[in-house]
C-alpha cells in the first residue's frame, strides 16, 4: 500500500475493536493491522490511536497513513516525563496507552523498559557494567490506559522501603478524573474480587444478582471522592486512595453510576447519555512518599495531559459550581 486510505466507520462495525475493524475494512492480515496501529500510522477522527482494542464507532473516520512518523522506542519516550531521579529512585510521568509492565511475552516498549533504556544510555562510558541493562524494579503500576505519576526503585534497599509504605498506606496519591453525571463527594469502601458474579472484575456488596454480599476473596477498597467541578453532564473529581486494587477507581466511580469518561468496561449502571471518547479520563496527578534512603520527603504534582484538559474545556459550557 503505497498511498494514504481512509474509511468510515458503517452500523456493522460498531463497538467492534480497532484492529479487528482494520483488518475487516481494509482486508489486510493481523499483522498488517497490528503493526500500523502500534506504529502510529492509524487516525481515528483526526486523533492518532494505538491501543489495539479501543473500540470504534460509527461515522468516525479511520485513516491509515503510511507517510506518519513512525512510533518507536526512541521516539515515543519522552525524557521530559522524568520528574526526578537519584541512585535510588526515579519517579516519571507515564503517557497514557502505555503499559506499565508486559503483561505478556509479546509485549514490547512498555514504560519501564522504555525508562530502564534511558537509564542504560545515560550511564558514563566508563561505568562498571557497561553492556548491562541499568537495574529498575518495579512498586507500583498504572492501567494502561490511565496517565500519570509512577515511582521505580533502583536498588533493593529502595524497593523494600517503598513496598513498605506502600503496605502501610503511607504513600499519597491523588487521581484527578472527569465522569459522567453529577457526582458528589463521598468516600467508597467496598471489597473487590476478580469476578463479581457478571464476568468482570468488581466489589461484593455490589453483585448483579444480588447473592454475593461479602466474599472472603473480596479485598478491602477505599476511595475517597471529591467533586472539584460539576460540568455538563459531568463532574471533574480528585480520588485519593487508601488502598491500590487493581481497577479501583474504575470500578468504584462505575458501580456508583458515573463511570470515567472513555471508560469501557465499568460502565454497566450508567443510564445517562454517554460523553464520547477514545481515551480514558483519569490521570495520576499527585504522589507523595518519604525517600526509602535519604527518609527525606518528596511530594510531586504534574497536570493532566492535553487530550485530558480537551475534554474539560468542552464540558465547561453552562457549568455549575460544585455544591
Amino acid at each position: 500500500m503505497n498511498e494514504n486510505k481512509t474509511v468510515i466507520v458503517a452500523a456493522q462495525y460498531d463497538g467492534m475493536r480497532l484492529d479487528k475493524a482494520i483488518k475487516e475494512m481494509f482486508d489486510v492480515p493481523w499483522s498488517s493491522t497490528r503493526s500500523w496501529i502500534e506504529r502510529g500510522k492509524v487516525s481515528v477522527d483526526g486523533e492518532v490511536v494505538t491501543a489495539l482494542e479501543t473500540p470504534v464507532q460509527t461515522g468516525q473516520t479511520i485513516v491509515y497513513c503510511e507517510n506518519a512518523p513512525r512510533l518507536d522506542s526512541t521516539g515515543q519516550f519522552n525524557p521530559n516525563c522524568i520528574v526526578y531521579e537519584d541512585a535510588h529512585v526515579v519517579v516519571a510521568v507515564k503517557p497514557a496507552d502505555v503499559l506499565t509492565v508486559p503483561y505478556t511475552e509479546n509485549d514490547r516498549n512498555t514504560f519501564d523498559a522504555q525508562i530502564r533504556r534511558y537509564l542504560t544510555h545515560k550511564r558514563p562510558k566508563n561505568a562498571k557494567k557497561k553492556g548491562a541493562m541499568a537495574s529498575l524494579m518495579v512498586v507500583h503500576r498504572l492501567d494502561k490506559l490511565t496517565s500519570g505519576l509512577l515511582v521505580f526503585a533502583r536498588s533493593v534497599e529502595a524497593k523494600d522501603g517503598l513496598v513498605q509504605q506502600f503496605q502501610a498506606h503511607t504513600i499519597s496519591r491523588h487521581y484527578l478524573a472527569l465522569v459522567h453525571g453529577l457526582a458528589k463527594s463521598k468516600t467508597i469502601r467496598t471489597h473487590i474480587m476478580e469476578d463479581r458474579g457478571d464476568g468482570i472484575r468488581g466489589s461484593c456488596e455490589t453483585s448483579p444478582h444480588g447473592k454475593v454480599r461479602r466474599s472472603q476473596n473480596g479485598k478491602l477498597a477505599i476511595t475517597h471522592v471529591e467533586v472539584l467541578e460539576l460540568l455538563r453532564n459531568a463532574s471533574l473529581i480528585r480520588c485519593r486512595l487508601d488502598t491500590g486494587r487493581t481497577n479501583q477507581i474504575r470500578i468504584h466511580l462505575g458501580e456508583e453510576g458515573h463511570p470515567l469518561i472513555g471508560e469501557r468496561t465499568y460502565n454497566r449502571n450508567y443510564k445517562g447519555r454517554k460523553i464520547e471518547s477514545l481515551r480514558l479520563m483519569l490521570h495520576a496527578a499527585e504522589l507523595g512518599f518519604v525517600h526509602p534512603i535519604t527518609e527525606k520527603p518528596l511530594h510531586f504534582e504534574v497536570p493532566p495531559p492535553p487530550h485530558f484538559q480537551k475534554m474539560l474545556e468542552s464540558l465547561k459550557v453552562a457549568r455549575r459550581p460544585a455544591e
